[in-house]
């Protein structure tokens, strides 16, 4: 049935070329564990983008429960966990993939930076890595304060804190997350929400497209 499926798919939109390339690209020997024990650490990149696979299919699953109101939202974190059918294992596998994704993208990026892949003629590459470093730790900030408990809403505070010191302009950075700059509140719920769910992956998918390509056109860096 699936191989029927296939092919009237591939008669109308020839696919079996795209598929072959990339399904028959050569992994290089010294990335095979296989042959080469040390060759665990070129794992991480794949592992990161495994977690980051989780991550928002987990997400999408919260959203549909999720009410992004302060009166509402920690009631619908609460539902969700208590009601809803897998619903605690879904939270807590998004919950604790946040975490394991950045440490996970901070083991990619020391094996880049030890091994020298960031040199010509990858630099590019290293750049648009370091931007998505970025947006994942922008992701797990945003995504903390959305269960709206006691802990989220005063690490919230102290991090719009932080972003107010940062010099020229810090009091507009602070007023842009926040809303009301007087106060966390509805507006600041709102606002992190937003851009939790659709600025940064927005970014996050973008960046990632670029990133494979570059892998694809320059390789997998040599050995050290």
């Amino acid at each position: 049935m699936l191989q029927k499926i296939y092919d009237w798919v591939d008669e109308r939109v020839d696919i079996t070329p795209l598929w072959r390339d990339i399904a028959d690209h050569e992994v290089p020997e010294h990335v095979n564990p296989a042959h080469n024990f040390s060759a665990f650490v070129y794992c991480f990149g794949g592992l990161t983008f495994f977690v980051t696979v989780i991550q928002i299919l987990s997400g999408m699953f919260l959203t549909m429960y999720y009410v992004p109101d302060i009166e509402n939202a920690w009631k619908s974190v609460y539902y969700l966990q208590t009601e809803v059918a897998h619903g605690q294992i879904v939270r807590g596998m998004h919950h604790w993939g946040a975490s394991v994704v950045i440490v996970m993208l901070f083991l990619h990026t020391l094996r880049v930076f030890f091994q020298g892949a960031y040199k010509k003629p990858r630099e590019l590459n290293w750049i648009v890595g370091v931007l998505i470093f970025f947006i994942m730790l922008g992701l797990g900030l945003t995504g903390y304060l959305l269960p709206w408990d006691n802990k989220a809403y005063f690490a919230t505070v102290v991090t719009l804190e932080i972003a107010e010191g940062i010099p020229i302009v810090g009091e507009m950075t602070k007023t842009l997350l926040a809303g009301n700059p007087e106060i966390v509140g509805a507006q600041t719920l709102t606002r992190f929400f937003a851009i939790h769910v659709f600025f940064l992956p927005a970014a996050l998918f973008a960046l990632m497209a670029v990133h494979f390509i570059l892998i694809r056109k320059q390789g997998i860096s040599g050995p050290m």
